[in-house]
């Protein structure tokens, strides 16, 4: 399952929802949550919550750096609600942690 989202009639993020990662954010689940990532952009700005990410790969930190990157674009914002340390760690290692911004794991 990808993130979750309630719909909306015209597909924008609510104003105090976040897009929740899911736990497995690899590969097999990146068509899911690239549509709703897609869906959340005409708002401006996405909130993202990576506190349950426990395996994340390469891909899907590149398709987190594109949402940045798409944002910036438009003058939007791209801010977190959480992240976990699966999340942070891959994101330092690849050297991508300053890009996101992402804040400090919260402990478990």
């Amino acid at each position: 399952m990808a993130g979750k989202r309630a719909a909306k009639r015209d597909g924008e993020q609510a104003a105090g929802e976040a897009v929740v990662l899911p736990p497995d954010c690899r590969m097999a689940t990146l068509a899911a949550l690239h549509t709703e990532l897609v869906a959340a952009l005409p708002g401006g700005a996405v909130e993202l919550d990576g506190s349950q990410v426990e395996r994340v790969d390469t891909a899907a930190l590149q398709l987190l750096v594109l949402l940045r990157r798409a944002l910036d674009g438009r003058g939007g914002a791209l801010a977190w609600r959480g992240s976990s340390a699966a999340l942070n760690d891959a994101a330092g290692l690849l050297g991508l942690a300053k890009i996101l911004e992402l804040p400090a794991a919260r402990p478990a």
